[in-house]
């Protein structure tokens, strides 16, 4: 059994719906697991963890900057062991931005941090207009419209590959192993 922290950055759930799939997977690997909001992310030193994982929401074209502090602050603790990063965002749902290498948030966040994780993915997100406030929907709107996605107000669709962050979950499991 090894311990695990998973930071979460996430606005409007969908983050922590994944990091939470991903606890759940680890833990049925028998792995003591801590989830965490980016918010309380100080309270946690990666040298008392097996394993980092930190799963970081897009929101407007940008990484949450409290997720790049922290990659920043202990990124030679964070290079130094078993360690992951997934991001969470719209772009996502197409073809041929659906990688890490492909994914222009995933490359951006990498250039802007001196953390390297072994394991880097990236996820569809959901969108719920219905759930968003006044503004947000209409600037969310006015994105999807330049990128082709749906505007309909009442649209909610979960763009999340599941089946995908199963997978990745199953990667961290194996990527603690040899920490062990």
């Amino acid at each position: 059994m090894a311990r695990v922290l998973i930071l979460c950055s996430s606005t409007d759930g969908q983050t922590r719906k994944i990091c939470e799939r991903l606890r759940g997977a680890l833990q049925q690997s028998g792995h003591d697991v801590s989830l965490a909001m980016i918010d309380d992310a100080q309270a946690f030193a990666p040298d008392d963890f097996a394993l980092v994982v930190i799963g970081a929401r897009i929101r407007y074209g940008k990484t949450d900057r409290r997720v790049i502090d922290y990659a920043n602050r202990p990124g030679d603790a964070l290079n130094a062991m078993p360690s992951a990063y997934f991001s969470v965002n719209i772009v996502a749902r197409k073809p041929g931005k659906d990688s890490p290498a492909t994914n222009p948030y995933v490359r951006k966040f990498l250039r802007s941090v001196i953390w390297r994780p072994r394991l880097v993915d990236v996820f569809a997100g959901k969108l719920d207009y219905p759930r968003y406030g006044v503004c947000d929907r209409l600037i969310i709107r006015f994105i999807m419209l330049l990128t082709g996605g749906p505007t309909a107000p009442d649209t909610v669709v979960e763009f999340t590959d599941w089946q995908r962050v199963d997978g990745f979950g199953a990667a961290l499991n194996r990527d603690i192993e040899p920490a062990l």
